[in-house]
């Protein structure tokens, strides 16, 4: 559904994607792990069409990602940064409602389609009248997941979408998340730094560091057997204090 093959992009000296490959099935959550400054988000950019690749080919849904394609490839994509980056102007259900809207839906279609949606990610009806900054932080970002899901594209993009979230929302939205991606059954590529998020929300992890793949593969692959000191390094980093697991 997504392939990378030997992708690269340099801004001016700096080498975002040194060489990526890249494969997600269809159905599946695949996690990009790793610090800011690694490569994750540009390769959500890439395949987006939104930067082009200086080498390499990347492929979405069977179509090859170029400025001739951008259009097609983004009709098979719902993509969610952090806080949904929702415009302020607009009401909640006029943010969820606008790619529908550009597609020539009628008012009765997209009412019945965000009510839906309201529904399947837990936001309260009322809050739909709402301009972005009358909501919470945790609920930004379902409004923003909503309109990924309006037009119900095969495949989701998420760019560290819980990264602006208090700790106790972000591990609700967490669980939430792995509920829609599997009942959804839709393909998701998803950005983040944070270990746990990958493990609860990944079938599989791909953990990046200056541009480049280190290792791919579960969390007990990445933990058990690591092929660098890095990942090691990087998952212990996120640990909690040995006090900390002894209740001290």
């Amino acid at each position: 559904m997504i392939a990378l093959r030997q992708v690269t992009r340099a801004f001016g000296a700096v080498l975002a994607v040194d060489g990526v490959s890249l494969d997600v099935p269809r159905g599946t959550t695949h996690v990009l792990l790793g610090s800011s400054g690694c490569g994750k988000s540009t390769i959500l950019r890439l395949i987006l069409g939104l930067v082009p690749a200086d080498a390499g080919e990347i492929e979405v849904s069977g179509v090859v990602v170029g400025a001739a394609t951008r259009a097609k490839v983004a009709q098979h994509v719902g993509y969610v940064v952090q806080e949904g980056a929702l415009y302020p102007h607009l009401t909640a259900f006029a943010n969820v409602g606008l790619p529908a809207q550009v597609r020539g839906w009628s008012r009765e279609q997209i009412e019945a389609r965000v009510w839906t949606l309201a529904t399947m990610v837990g936001l309260a009806p009322a809050l739909l009248a709402r301009h972005p900054a009358q909501l919470s932080g945790g609920e930004r970002q379902r409004v923003g997941l909503m309109r990924a899901l309006m037009l119900d594209p095969p495949v989701l993009l998420l760019d560290e979408p819980l990264g602006a979230l208090d700790p106790i929302v972000r591990a609700e939205l967490q669980m939430e998340l792995r509920r829609l991606f599997r009942e959804l059954d839709k393909t998701v590529l998803l950005v983040t730094h944070d270990v746990r998020e990958a493990v609860v929300l990944g079938s599989a992890i791909t953990l990046m560091t200056h541009g480049r793949v280190v290792q791919r593969g579960s969390f007990a692959d990445l933990s058990r057997h690591p092929v660098t000191p890095f990942v090691t390094e990087f998952l212990r980093a996120q640990a909690p204090p040995a006090e900390m697991e002894a209740g001290g």
